[in-house]
C-alpha cells in the first residue's frame, strides 16, 4: 500500500542511473529547487562551479534584484513518442524495465517534470481554454502502455506522483499547475483500489483549484477522446462506489477516516459533466446515462433528501445535489417522496387553517377533489384545477357526477385513461401523429386552446 506522508517518496530503483539517451533531467540551473528525488544529477558538479563562479562576479544589488524574481526552471525531458515506444518494446522483449522505471520516476517527480515531459514548449506558460498545449498523442502513448507493465513500474510511478502531490514550493510557469492536474487525473492506475490514497489527494488538490481554473479544467476536458474521457468518469464512479460501499479492501483507511473522498469526488464528476453538457457546437462526448450509479439505489435515498432539504444542516453533503449522478429509479423514488411531503405539507395547512378560524375539519381538506361529468370530461377538468389551484399539491381524488363511489386509486386511474385517450384523439386538435417518426406532437393549429396544455 502507498500511504502519503510528510516528505519526499523515492522509488526504488536501486539508484540505478538512466543510461538512456533520450532521457536527460538535469537543466542549467541544478535542479531549480523543484526536483530533490533520485533522478539523475549528471552535471552537478559543473553547474555548481559555474554558479559559484557566476555570483563572485555579480555585485551584490545585481544578486539582489535575480532573486526577487524568480523564473521557473524545468527539468530538460527530452523524450518523443519515437524513442518511447522503442524502449517500450526492448522491454517486454528483454524484461528489464528499469529504464522505463526511471522515466516514471523523473517524469512524474514533480509539476515541473510533468510539463517539461509532455508540454509541447515547456517554458510558456498560459491559459489557452482551446488547447491546453500538451503533446496528447505521447501523453496517450505513455498511459496506453503503463497498464500493461508489471506491478513494480506501477509502484514506481505512484511513488512519484505522490512526491509529486506533496511537494511544496513549486515555481511554475502559469496555468502549469492546472496541467499537471490534468495529465495525472488521465491517469489509468487509479482504475485500482489499491491507488485510492493516493487517488484521493489527487482529486482534493484538483478541487481546491480556483474557479477560474476549474473553468480553465473544464475546456480542457473537452478535447478528451471520448474513450479517455469515459474512462475517468469509470474511475470516479467505481472510487465513489467502492467508498460508498467499502468490502474489507485491504490498504484503503476506515471510511470515518475519509469521510471526504465521496464528497471531493462527487464534485470531480460534477466538472465532467459540466464538460460533458457544455459541448453547444458538437455532441457531447458521453451519454447522459453513462453519469449514472446505479449502486447508490441501494443508499438510504430518503435520509439523502431530507439531509438535502433540511435548513438546520446547511452545508451537508447530499447526493441529491447532485441528480447527473443518480438513476432514473432513484430520481423516481426521491420525486415519489417529494410528491408526498408537498401534498401533507400542504394539507396540513389547510387544516391549521381551518382551526384557526374555529372552523370543524373535514376530510375533504386532506384532497385535490375532483368532480367531472364523463360527456364533458376534459373541459370539467380544466374547470376544477383552475378553480382549485391552492390544492394542487394535495392527493388526487376523484369523482363522476351521479355515480356514487369513493376513489380508493381506481376512479383516478379510469380519469387519466379516459382524458388521455380524448386529448389525443385527432379531431380534438391538441396532437398530431406522425407516422414516419410514430410519435405525438402538439398541434400548430391556433384554434388550440392554451389552457388544455395547462392541462
Amino acid at each position: 500500500m502507498l500511504t502519503l506522508k510528510d516528505g519526499p517518496a523515492v522509488a526504488d530503483v536501486s539508484g540505478q542511473q538512466s543510461k538512456w539517451n533520450g532521457l536527460s533531467s538535469s537543466n542549467g540551473n541544478g535542479n531549480g529547487g523543484n526536483n530533490n528525488g533520485s533522478a539523475s544529477n549528471a552535471g552537478s558538479d559543473s553547474n555548481e562551479d559555474s554558479i559559484i563562479n557566476t555570483t563572485t562576479a555579480t555585485p551584490h544589488h545585481q544578486q539582489f534584484n535575480e532573486m526577487a524574481i524568480v523564473k521557473p526552471s524545468y527539468p530538460s525531458i527530452h523524450m518523443n513518442m519515437e524513442d518511447y515506444m522503442s524502449e517500450t518494446e526492448r522491454s517486454n522483449q528483454v524484461g528489464d524495465y528499469s529504464q522505463l522505471r526511471t522515466f516514471f520516476l523523473t517524469c512524474f517527480h514533480s509539476y515541473a517534470s510533468i510539463c517539461a515531459t509532455f508540454k509541447r514548449v515547456p517554458d510558456n506558460g498560459g491559459d489557452n481554454a482551446h488547447d491546453p498545449e500538451l503533446r496528447m498523442d505521447f501523453l496517450n502513448g505513455v498511459y496506453d502502455s503503463l497498464s500493461s507493465m508489471p506491478n513494480a513500474v506501477h509502484k514506481t510511478a505512484l511513488r512519484s506522483i505522490v512526491h509529486a502531490l506533496l511537494e511544496e514550493g513549486r515555481k511554475l510557469h502559469s496555468k502549469d499547475d492546472v496541467r499537471a492536474l490534468f495529465v495525472l487525473l488521465q491517469c489509468p492506475l487509479f482504475s485500482s483500489p489499491s491507488a485510492y490514497s493516493v487517488y484521493s489527494h489527487l482529486l482534493r488538490q484538483i478541487l481546491g483549484l480556483s474557479n477560474s481554473d476549474h473553468h480553465l479544467f473544464v475546456h480542457w476536458l473537452k478535447i478528451l477522446e471520448p474513450n479517455r474521457f469515459r474512462n475517468i468518469v469509470r474511475h470516479l464512479l467505481q472510487f465513489i462506489s467502492i467508498r460508498q460501499f467499502p468490502a474489507g479492501e485491504r490498504g484503503l483507511p476506515a471510511p470515518t477516516r475519509s469521510r471526504w473522498w465521496i464528497p471531493t469526488a462527487v464534485r470531480i464528476l460534477a466538472l465532467l459533466n459540466a464538460s460533458n453538457n457544455n459541448t453547444s457546437s458538437t455532441a457531447p462526448l458521453i451519454s447522459y446515462t453513462e453519469f449514472y450509479n446505479s449502486t447508490l439505489d441501494h443508499i438510504d435515498l430518503m435520509k439523502e433528501y431530507l439531509t438535502w432539504q433540511s435548513p438546520d444542516q446547511p452545508g451537508q453533503f447530499s447526493y441529491c445535489q447532485y441528480p447527473f449522478i443518480l438513476s432514473i429509479a432513484a430520481k423516481r423514488f426521491i420525486l415519489t417522496k417529494d410528491s408526498e411531503q408537498q401534498m401533507i405539507l400542504t394539507a396540513r395547512r389547510s387544516l391549521v387553517s381551518k382551526m384557526s378560524r374555529n372552523q370543524p375539519p373535514r376530510l375533504e381538506l386532506f384532497f385535490l377533489n375532483i368532480h367531472v361529468r364523463r360527456s364533458h370530461l376534459v373541459l370539467d377538468s380544466l374547470n376544477e384545477i383552475s378553480i382549485k389551484q391552492r390544492d394542487l399539491k394535495k392527493k388526487l381524488r376523484v369523482s363522476f357526477v351521479g355515480e356514487p363511489g369513493l376513489d380508493m386509486g381506481g376512479l383516478t386511474k379510469e380519469w387519466f385513461q379516459l382524458l388521455i385517450r380524448e386529448i389525443f384523439q385527432p379531431d380534438y386538435g391538441m396532437f398530431i401523429y406522425y407516422p414516419n417518426a410514430r410519435c405525438y406532437w402538439f398541434s400548430t393549429s391556433n384554434e388550440t386552446n392554451l389552457k388544455e396544455y395547462n392541462l
